[in-house]
């Protein structure tokens, strides 16, 4: 600092010496705090008088308020430090050193008073912030707030009032607190809560946490939870999709354990439950538009409105029943028009369906395909007992494989026909109420047997090729599908016990036919009958024709062998 002698020699007053010597002089010791009044201002420099023996320059940049530049003007008067007094009579002054005193002296007091003291927050520093209080303090982290601060740098440069809870003059060391003063206050706020929060109460906090389960309210001097569940009418699958923490939110109190100290919120409640004039706004049969909030292997929920969802089973969502499965008809978030099925308010169920608002392509289906019609499609399923062919969305025709050929024996339909082959088929009957489409293929054709019974005649020789020789008969191919069968009995006037080892498979022969039937699908043909011209051959006719399968032919020799027993053992 610069010291100024002020002493001139002028005439006019006294000398220095004589000042000196006089009371009107007061000599500063060093280390004393006293007044001193700004004279005159040089550059940056202001001059100061304390009433001693000379006056003193103190850097502009010393005279500071609550950390910030003052200004500073002739006749202010301001506390100064005496610091030292230099051997040519000159004094040394601190305005910096004489705040620092002052505030330390508060310091002491204010903590002895249990008072506080304001600060201005600088900046962060390891453990905390720093804070100008006069002096460098430190707030500690958990001193900050009543709850962690997340967002640090937004305190710096701000201003509050702090509780001092330590302080070493020696070590320049200050430890303040600001929570300290916000949990008094949230005490004092805490038992006037008590006393006049009731449940039902209707009143304003502000979010402080959220978890999965809900969220916590600082209500002002309490804190109180709001479920997940009183959230909402509707479906909430998490707490952060509608709140963020700091918001300000309207709540009503729902429950208050006193004793506990425990409050239960709740912010649905502010609205009317919406289920209670479901059955008005949505009676059954009206028509609706849902968004689609979640799907499920059985079907789709649909929101209506904030806290009213309907379920779309299933099978209510396409009138074709081999409906895929409904992630592949509908997403989460798609808006879906929707018929109202059953509306259970109590259980707080409706039930919806989407194809009722579609046509059902069953009422059309015995106009646009008559039976008797023929039809094209392409194989959509191939089973053991049959194709199903597709003739439009949501109806499948089935053709039996009893339908697929007039004369083939076909095992399985998987040997002559593969998925997605395009066939065309004959409409044999539309049952409407099982929604049942019976289709044939053979029926594309007519039946060769109903020719057989012409082209055949009963005393007619035709020739063969022999398919098979069994114990009881040989079965002889006419033509490509017929084939008739020379029962044991007709092979000759002589009793033969088995044609085996008589004939072969492959071997032509002539035969004459002895029964036919187109209904039964059977030809009856004999050997022995071949050389005799005059045969009657209505007992043919008349006894049971033969069947028309080597499965039929073994059980109906099966069961003539056993009514062969039975008589032996009646005899």
């Amino acid at each position: 600092m610069e010291n100024i002698n002020t002493n001139t020699n002028s005439s006019e007053g006294p000398s220095f010496a004589e000042l000196f010597e006089s009371d009107e002089i007061k000599v500063a010791n060093v280390g004393d705090v006293v007044p001193g009044t700004v004279v005159d201002i040089v550059k940056d420099m202001a001059i100061i008088d304390i009433g001693d023996k000379s006056e003193c320059a103190i850097p502009l940049s010393e005279f500071k308020n609550d950390g910030e530049p003052e200004e500073v003007k002739v006749g202010d008067t301001f506390d100064v430090f005496v610091e030292k007094r230099e051997a040519e009579g000159g004094i040394k002054l601190s305005r910096e050193r004489a705040i620092g005193i002052k505030v330390w002296e508060d310091i002491a007091r204010i903590q002895e008073a249990d008072g506080t003291i304001q600060g201005r927050i600088e900046n962060r520093v390891k453990g905390g912030l720093s804070v100008d209080i006069g002096v460098p303090a430190f707030l500690p982290y958990s001193q900050i707030d009543l709850r962690p601060v997340k967002d640090l740098d937004s305190l710096i440069g701000q201003s509050f009032d702090f509780k001092i809870l330590k302080y070493n003059r020696k070590r320049n060391n200050v430890v303040i607190s600001r929570r300290a003063i916000l949990e008094e206050k949230r005490k004092a706020l805490r038992e006037q809560m008590k006393a006049t929060l009731n449940e039902g109460d209707v009143i304003k906090g502000t979010i402080t946490n959220i978890t999965d389960y809900g969220l916590f309210i600082d209500l002002g001097g309490m804190d109180g939870l709001c479920h997940i569940t009183d959230l909402s009418w509707g479906r909430v699958s998490h707490p952060s999709k509608l709140y963020k923490v700091g918001e300000e939110i309207e709540v009503k109190v729902l429950k208050f354990d006193r004793e506990n100290d425990k409050i239960s919120l709740g912010v649905k409640q502010l609205k009317e439950d919406p289920w209670t004039t479901v059955v008005e706004r949505y009676p059954v049969g009206s028509k609706a538009r849902g968004k689609v909030v979640s799907i499920t292997d059985y079907g789709v929920f649909a929101e209506l409105e904030e806290g009213v969802e309907g379920l779309i089973h299933v099978s209510e969502m396409s009138w074709s029943r081999k409906t895929k499965h409904p992630s592949k008809m509908v997403s989460v978030g798609d808006e879906v028009d929707v018929m109202i099925l059953n509306v259970d308010a109590e259980a707080k169920r409706i039930s919806l369906g989407m194809k009722q608002l579609l046509p059902n392509p069953w009422d059309l289906v015995s106009e646009n395909y008559p039976v008797g019609s023929i039809i094209e499609g392409k194989i959509k399923n191939i089973t053991d007992f049959g194709i199903f062919i597709g003739i439009e969305e949501g109806i499948d025709g089935l053709v039996h494989v009893s339908d697929l050929s007039w004369t083939e024996r076909i095992k399985h339909p998987g040997e002559k026909y593969s998925k997605g082959d395009t066939i065309q088929a004959v409409v044999l009957k539309i049952d409407r109420e099982n929604e049942r489409f019976s289709l044939g293929v053979k029926q594309l054709e007519p039946d060769p047997w109903q020719a057989a019974v012409e082209k055949y005649p009963v005393g007619s020789i035709v020739e063969g090729k022999i398919t098979n020789v069994t114990e009881f008969g040989i079965f002889v191919e006419i033509e490509d599908g017929i084939e008739g069968l020379v029962h044991v009995s007709e092979i000759s006037a002589d009793k033969v016990d088995t044609p085996v080892g008589m004939y072969k498979v492959g071997d032509e022969i002539k035969t004459r036919v002895i029964n036919v039937s187109a209904k039964d699908r059977k030809i009856g043909l004999s050997i022995k009958a071949l050389d005799d011209d005059e045969t009657d051959y209505s007992k043919y006719a008349a006894r049971e024709e033969a069947p028309t399968t080597i499965g039929g032919l073994i059980k109906e020799e099966l069961e003539a062998s056993s009514r062969s027993s039975a008589a032996e053992k009646d005899e």
